[in-house]
């Protein structure tokens, strides 16, 4: 079954509008979220290893943080949570009731590789740009940058360990943002003259 038809993903919602890494994303327990408050704690990621998938703490101290939710993610987290509630009880004792937010349909916790080539395949079948699942993070912290949001409080949702990161590695975006920067502040200026010569 293609786990990214009709309409997308939850993991790939998640990561598009929180910047979550895969790992975090797909470690994200129903605990960890408060769909009340509309914020999300990041307590742990899960990876693949030889042994199997195993949890883990988050990356960095930075990496335990919590990220507030967009009105619409927290809409589309309380339908996933409906649907998931009625495959429980449709499954019975056969569900594997892991608490995680995401997972396979069964219940049971999904394999960070696999995601990433399902969402991969996914690409190649509709032809769309050709991109990785991480890059939806990227594309989450480039439209905060380019919306103006400060690159502190973009950092603080990535988890970086310090804001030079998130400025080394979004560097691309920077330069355009500068130049919006230059036109507000010409444009507030002569504001700013014309209302001085009109007193005058």
């Amino acid at each position: 079954m293609d786990q990214f038809s009709g309409g997308g993903s939850i993991p790939v919602f998640i990561a598009v509008t929180t910047g979550l890494r895969r790992g975090e994303i797909l470690g994200l327990r129903w605990s960890d979220v408060d769909l009340e408050k509309g914020v999300l704690s990041v307590n742990q990621a899960i990876e693949s290893t030889k042994a199997g998938l195993s949890f883990k703490p988050p990356k960095t101290l930075k990496s335990r943080r919590s990220v507030a939710l967009l009105p619409l993610t927290v809409q589309v987290l309380r339908e996933h949570a409906l649907k998931q509630k009625k495959a429980r009880l449709a499954a019975g004792p056969a569900y594997k009731n892991s608490g995680l937010v995401c997972t396979r349909a069964d219940g049971s916790p999904m394999n960070p590789r696999q995601l990433s080539k399902d969402f991969l395949s996914f690409i190649r079948r509709h032809k769309l740009k050709r991109i990785r699942f991480h890059d939806l993070r990227h594309t989450h912290a480039s439209q905060m940058l380019r919306q103006g949001i400060h690159p502190k409080i973009v950092s603080e949702r990535l988890g970086h360990s310090s804001v030079a990161i998130t400025l080394d590695t979004y560097s691309q975006v920077l330069p355009g943002l500068q130049e919006d920067a230059a036109l507000s502040l010409n444009a507030a200026l002569q504001i700013a003259i014309s209302e001085r010569k009109e007193k005058e």
